[in-house]
């Protein structure tokens, strides 16, 4: 079987960790398959967003596989080690994470890098590092998404939180039961998908650039990439459509 599973249906893409009796685990099959979903997502013309999710309701992703970095005596991971989306690999397009169980480790860093996040009641978030001395220094983007505190307590203790606690301090966009969780996640899906690609395009890479810069910078930032979007053919359909009482039709020009 493949450790993770492509698709794409009425343009919106899934990709799905396939390795349940594993919890997830981040593989080395597990991270090629991920790098490949990802690059095939971006070339793919007939996908507007993408959903992570992984196979089973025990697990989203457990983090590394710790038997197989143990096998081949990993110390420090290469910089490249696993596909870390704003940092090693790059996508122009949304990616909501659709968190079914604990996402634990790498697994809390796929969970966290996607730009929304829908979990399952049943999730959990942590990082276990500190208890086998391994590291998380995947996790500085949290200095911009959760309180310090919350941040130095999970990875000093290593406890995770429950979907709840990661709902209270916005580390999640929603929580619902796990029937609900695909459902749930696709609502999102759809209303990006069915939103203007060029106007979706820009205000994602504006809110990624505009967190690493001062507000005079970024105003410029912002104001450089949406320029296109004005000019488009897009810019003028959207007006149109709502003189007209009807829905848009997007050419991405």
């Amino acid at each position: 079987m493949d450790a993770v599973i492509y698709e794409c249906k009425a343009g919106i893409a899934y990709l799905t960790l396939n390795r349940p009796e594993r919890r997830n685990a981040l593989s080395r099959a597990v991270r090629e398959g991920l790098r490949d979903g990802f690059l095939r997502f971006d070339h793919d013309e007939s996908a507007q967003v993408l959903i992570i999710t992984g196979q089973g309701r025990d697990a989203f992703c457990a983090g590394a596989d710790l038997k197989e970095m143990a096998e081949e005596a990993i110390g420090i991971p290469g910089r490249d080690f696993m596909p870390i989306l704003n940092r090693n690999m790059w996508v122009t397009k949304p990616v909501i994470a659709a968190v079914n169980g604990a996402a634990l480790g790498g697994g809390f860093l796929l969970a966290m890098m996607c730009d929304l996040a829908v979990a399952s009641t049943e999730a959990t978030f942590g990082m276990p590092e500190a208890k086998w001395s391994r590291g998380a220094p995947w996790s500085v983007p949290l200095n911009w998404m959760i309180p310090q505190r919350v941040w130095m307590e999970m990875a000093l203790t290593g406890e995770p939180i429950s979907a709840e606690r990661a709902y209270a301090i916005g580390l999640v966009n929603r929580v619902v039961p796990a029937e609900q969780l695909m459902a749930a996640a696709e609502e999102l899906a759809q209303k990006i998908r069915d939103n203007a690609p060029l106007t979706v395009a820009a205000t994602r890479r504006m809110i990624y650039l505009t967190t690493e810069m001062g507000r005079t910078a970024a105003w410029d930032v912002a104001d450089a990439l949406f320029e296109p979007v004005y000019a488009s053919e897009d810019a003028l359909e959207g007006p149109r459509a709502f003189k007209e009482r009807r829905r848009p039709q997007w050419k991405g020009r």
